[in-house]
């Protein structure tokens, strides 16, 4: 399939044919919502934690008397029934992270590429190369682009000026191809590739 190819001042630079394998799929939300789940799976810090009876700071001596008090026997404060006792079963630090296919994990990045071309989401221009890392400029450009909330995926390397000049634009977000992923793909409003990104995206995942 053909699609238009623009430069960064927003002037038409012929077309570039896309590969049906990797644009022309219909997208499945399921493939998509698994691989986001590993993704985010992966990301996930699991620090949480909670001080178990063996943790928590009082003293082992026995609270009171076995028998003839009235109440409940009890030999320790660090119970859990007890405030400020120890937790029963509370969370502790772990690894969330779950195995994904490595094929798989390739299928749901080409669904994203295809939901992205099918929502009419996807800009392919011809290069991202700046004379000078001007934030400025790259504002103004993204401006007049209609450019929100996007994802600009390069080719091996960014151009160094360029992502100088991305890094303080709020809402523009730079990866080389190695970098592209289904989640950042998503939450994207317009994904824009290079050129070099596209032969790039290609050769990875044929």
């Amino acid at each position: 399939m053909k699609l238009d190819v623009i430069k960064l001042d927003g002037k038409k630079a012929g077309s570039i044919d896309l590969d049906e394998a990797l644009f022309g799929l219909e997208p499945r939300a399921d493939i998509l919502h698994r691989v986001v789940r590993w993704q985010r799976a992966k990301a996930q810090a699991g620090t949480h934690s909670t001080l178990g009876r063996s943790e928590v700071s009082y003293s082992t001596k026995k609270i009171y008397r076995q028998k003839g008090t009235g109440g409940a026997r009890h030999g320790s404060r660090k119970a859990p029934i007890f405030r400020k006792g120890g937790v029963a079963k509370g969370p502790q630090p772990r690894s969330h992270a779950h195995d994904l296919p490595k094929k798989f994990r390739a299928l749901g990045l080409r669904h994203a590429l295809s939901a992205k071309l099918k929502a009419g989401e996807l800009v392919i221009i011809d290069t991202i190369a700046m004379a000078e890392a001007k934030t400025a400029t790259l504002a103004k450009t993204a401006k007049e682009l209609g450019w929100k909330r996007v994802l600009i995926i390069d080719g091996a390397t960014v151009d160094a000026n360029f992502a100088l000049a991305a890094r303080n634009v709020e809402g523009v977000d730079v990866l080389p191809t190695i970098g592209a992923n289904v989640y950042d793909i998503l939450k994207r409003d317009t994904l824009v590739i290079t050129k070099a990104g596209v032969e790039a995206l290609e050769a990875r995942l044929k």
